[in-house]
């Protein structure tokens, strides 16, 4: 916006009636955990009012919409960490949106700052992993409104077009395959084996002519070949319906260098397709010790029923629009699973932290074709399930990177990282999912959010500064990983040498007792109190050594001061 735009939709805004909820007036708040979670409660609201953007206005009196002016600096101003708050706040939202910050003085020369922010519209806007809405003048959780999440999840997730639900024009029955169609009646009665009616509808099943089945299943309309007829269970040959996009699913085998040796690419029909893919994996048997055994147990690397699951919602999900093809690279410990498309839910912890069921796809007609052939689930519950699944086989649970704008992928690991700690991990009956796929980022030295590190830290279960957080003493004692638990502790020399140095170039001396105590609270609980300060004895002996720092006097006169030469 120009400048002349800015004032006039400063104008605009200050016009508005002070209960209108995309719209937030404040005078110099500026802690940047406030503006993070407005920023997601200010897009949500403006996706359930219809409006491409919201705002949030520094200098105004919030009842009476009186312009006051602010001493807000938003290009000054530092998120946690000491980095700059936009690039900050950015890294925090998921999905990420646009947002613009304005600075500019009124004519009477009052300093003014407004955030002009994008309206949510791929799924709702969290802010370090947590999602808002206003509600008249309040921010509040948007769990804490159902009504409010639905009908968001459904104006952010519905696309105006469902692409799979489109009529292949001049395809027949016969573009079918005769195997496909024979397993997916099969499939379909198996969906339906606790209806009380199991008998005489699995007898009905068989009976349906294929248009009554296609039909019942939700595959074909009206007798009609739908996109997701060909998808699942159509031919080879009869893709070039789908044209110009692609039906495709290629495995590819990697060795430890990442140099690509195999590869076989896998088209329609996708229902027996995915069985076909994973017959090409190498599923090897893999040896470990459960708790409180000493036999070993063997298991295979990967659960089949994960697999499937990460593969079949691949196909659910895919942007087949995009022209590109769905990827399952094997490498010598891992599977890495990636489809062209958005992450509907938003973030893994809000799949795990809502009770609903998912109620939206990228292509409806087609997730509700695989639920009744018995691909995915209706109840929405498979992250949920392949998340507890491996962590009742002790390894590492799924990694969702939702980093690449219109990608997902997820690579699920086939060996455990580390015996013992993993299964102290995976044992701790009275962590819950999220805590636990906390604790699985730490592990993978992956970023987690500040709620997750508050979480763990309250349970004593993660040590360190980010972003070196490590696994803590407690942890590492009780699984015999005390060793790697002290080397990832070197960071703390680190640490520790920057304080001091800094507080000997701002104060110009120091006292024993003040190094102390500036430092003591700062090292890990693992250490006794004659540990500490040894450690502390040691790091200034290796300075002065070092030429960095100089002591003088004795005893409790002693001092410490930067080296002349420094």
């Amino acid at each position: 916006m120009t400048p002349a735009e800015v004032e006039a939709k400063l104008a605009q805004l200050c016009s508005l009636p002070s209960e209108t909820e995309w719209a937030e007036f404040k005078h110099n708040n500026s802690d940047p955990q406030m503006i993070g979670e407005y920023l997601s409660a200010i897009s949500n609201t403006a996706a359930l009012e219809s409006q491409p953007f919201g705002y949030i206005v520094w200098g105004i009196e919030d009842g009476t919409h009186n312009i006051e002016g602010t001493t807000f600096k938003p290009r000054q101003q530092k998120g946690q960490g000491n980095e700059d708050l936009e690039p900050w706040l950015n890294k925090l939202l998921s999905p990420r949106i646009n947002f613009r910050i304005f600075e500019f003085d009124t004519e009477d020369d009052k300093p003014m700052v407004l955030f002009e922010i994008q309206a949510a519209n791929t799924a709702p806007v969290a802010f370090t992993g947590r999602r808002y809405i206003r509600v008249g003048s309040h921010k509040k959780p948007l769990s804490e409104h159902p009504e409010k999440e639905r009908k968001l999840w459904e104006i952010v997730s519905s696309p105006a077009v469902d692409w799979s639900a489109e009529i292949c024009e001049g395809a027949t029955i016969d573009d079918l395959d005769p195997e496909a169609l024979t397993l997916a009646r099969t499939e379909y009665a198996n969906k339906h084996s606790n209806d009380p009616r199991k008998e005489q509808l699995v007898k009905e099943v068989w009976a349906w002519d294929d248009e009554t089945f296609l039909d019942k299943a939700k595959v074909c309309i009206n007798g009609k070949i739908t996109r997701t007829a060909i998808l699942l269970l159509g031919r080879p040959e009869a893709t070039h319906y789908l044209s110009p996009s692609v039906a495709q699913i290629s495995w590819i085998l990697k060795d430890e260098d990442g140099l690509e040796i195999d590869y076989q690419h896998f088209e329609p029909p996708f229902l027996s397709a995915v069985d076909d893919l994973f017959a090409r994996v190498r599923n090897l048997t893999v040896r470990h010790l459960p708790d409180g055994t000493l036999f070993p147990v063997e298991v295979s690397q990967y659960d089949p029923w994960v697999l499937r699951e990460t593969l079949h919602n691949c196909i659910a999900h895919q942007d087949y629009t995009c022209g590109g093809r769905i990827n399952v690279v094997e490498q010598p410990d891992s599977l890495l699973f990636t489809n062209l498309g958005k992450f509907i839910p938003g973030s893994v912890e809000e799949v795990i932290t809502r009770d609903a069921p998912q109620e939206f796809y990228a292509n409806p007609f087609l997730a509700r074709a695989m639920v009744n052939l018995n691909m995915i689930d209706t109840i929405g519950s498979g992250i949920k399930r392949a998340f507890t699944l491996q962590r009742r086989r002790n390894f590492p649970l799924p990694t969702y990177d939702l980093s690449q704008e219109g990608r997902v992928q997820v690579r699920v690991i086939g060996r455990i990282l580390d015996a013992n700690y993993t299964r102290m991990l995976m044992s701790q009956a009275e962590l819950s999912l999220l805590d636990v796929v906390a604790l699985d980022k730490v592990q993978k030295q992956a970023p987690i959010t500040d709620e997750e590190v508050k979480s763990l830290r309250s349970k004593k279960l993660i040590e360190g500064k980010r972003p070196k957080l490590h696994v803590s003493a407690d942890v590492a004692k009780a699984t015999d990983t005390m060793v790697d638990y002290l080397k990832k502790r070197g960071i703390d020399k680190e640490y520790c040498t920057k304080m001091v140095m800094d507080l000997l170039k701002q104060q110009g001396k120091a006292k024993r007792t003040e190094i102390d105590s500036l430092l003591k609270e700062k090292l890990s609980d693992a250490l006794n109190e004659q540990q500490k300060k040894d450690f502390i004895t040691n790091l200034l002996q290796k300075l002065r050594r070092d030429g960095e720092i100089e002591v003088h006097g004795k005893g409790q006169a002693a001092y410490w001061e930067l080296s002349k030469d420094e």
